[in-house]
């Protein structure tokens, strides 16, 4: 049983469908990256798997129970998503921010806890923000504010976590900073991970399984070593490439081709 799979799912917008027909399995505890070119549905159907847009037609399981039929609050306790360019309200500290996580956890009968309070602080140590936690959450770096908005997914518990492009917008720094991050919670806490994400090589390099979308549906699914060619990257982003070895981790590396500056070959560079 995969940790989400989806069955004859159709999804769209206006009477266009952006999904059609999509059977997926998420495998539970690894790492899973959505690709593909702008457009295609990967943000779609993130939002699906979430239950935050209702399928036109067809089942999303998650854990094997019908995502449909299960109260928000349950889903919630499962499963947590962090979208694209979330905004905080002014003046929010990350600490207030991160709580946040915790309210699918409260009711009436149980308020805040010794246990809220601890799984807050993990959070907080986890993405090393304990420093910031009394500061706004307007005021951090674009690094920062993403770590805040993880650790608020974080506090929230859930084995499950799907992130909409949580690189978007950062330098390359932050970038592998937030994508250790993650690394790291699904290496030492065995948390399924589901993102979308457009660079190719960094997709290799993080991911247990690459999922390809486009034409409405699923081109092909796997490891990245097994799935990445320069067919598929043709066929799936329109642009021809040499597919290599990453010097460093040994994962694909995919080259484009296209106009630029050439350079001698027998130019040495310093390191």
């Amino acid at each position: 049983m995969g940790a989400l799979e989806t069955s004859s799912l159709t999804l769209g917008y206006n009477g266009t469908n952006i999904i059609d027909n999509l059977d997926l399995k998420i495998p539970k505890g690894k790492i899973t990256v959505l690709v593909g070119a702008n457009g295609c549905g990967k943000s779609t159907l993130l939002r699906s798997l979430a239950r935050l847009l209702r399928p036109k037609s067809g089942e999303i399981l998650l854990e094997g129970d019908a995502v449909r039929s299960l109260p928000t609050k349950e889903v919630a306790k499962r499963l947590a998503i962090l979208p694209q360019g979330p905004t905080a309200p002014e003046g929010l500290t990350v600490l207030q921010l991160i709580k946040q996580g915790r309210y699918p956890h409260q009711s009436w009968l149980r308020q805040w806890s010794t246990e809220d309070e601890k799984v807050v602080k993990q959070a907080l140590k986890a993405t090393r923000l304990k420093e910031f936690a009394e500061r706004s959450v307007d005021s951090l770096s674009g690094g920062q504010r993403q770590r805040a908005w993880i650790a608020m997914t974080l506090a929230q518990k859930t084995d499950i976590i799907l992130l909409d492009e949580p690189t978007t917008y950062l330098d390359l720094t932050h970038q592998i900073e937030i994508l250790d991050l993650l690394f790291e919670l699904n290496e030492q806490e065995n948390r399924t991970i589901v993102m979308v994400l457009h660079d190719l090589n960094l997709a290799c390099r993080y991911a247990h399984n690459i999922v390809a979308v486009c034409d409405k549906r699923v081109y092909s699914q796997g490891k990245p070593e097994d799935i990445i060619t320069a067919g598929m990257v043709k066929d799936v982003f329109q642009m021809s490439c040499e597919i290599t070895k990453d010097p460093i981790f040994g994962t694909p590396l995919c080259i484009p081709h296209g106009k630029g500056r050439r350079v001698e070959t027998s130019k040495s560079f310093a390191v």
